[in-house]
Parts: structure tokens; C-alpha cells; sequence
């Protein structure tokens, strides 16, 4: 049988600070359109008001 490699990776990938501040930026930008999508559906809800729950089954 072959025994497992003793060596291991654990570098991965390394990022330039350049990428690093683009990744910060766009998970920034990201958070921020989720954000602003949940208010909005909370604010909808809030317009509607109470003829949200009352639908025909």
C-alpha cells in the first residue's frame, strides 16, 4: 500500500493587498445590498399592514 504524503499544504492562496482590499470591498457592498433588501421587504410588510396575513385559502 502507498502511505499518505508527510507534507502538507497550508499556504493556500496568497492574496496582494490589492485583491485583499477588493474582497474587503465587495463583501462590504454585498452586505450592504442584503441589508438594504431586508429593510425593504420590512418595510413592505409595514405598508400592508395586517392584510398580509388575511388571504383566501
Amino acid at each position: 500500500m502507498t502511505e499518505p504524503p508527510t507534507e502538507r499544504l497550508t499556504d493556500g492562496i496568497v492574496l496582494t493587498p490589492a485583491q485583499q482590499q477588493s474582497r474587503r470591498a465587495r463583501s462590504i457592498a454585498i452586505a450592504l445590498v442584503l441589508a438594504l433588501l431586508a429593510l425593504l421587504f420590512f418595510a413592505v410588510t409595514l405598508v400592508k399592514g395586517p392584510a398580509v396575513l388575511v388571504r383566501p385559502i
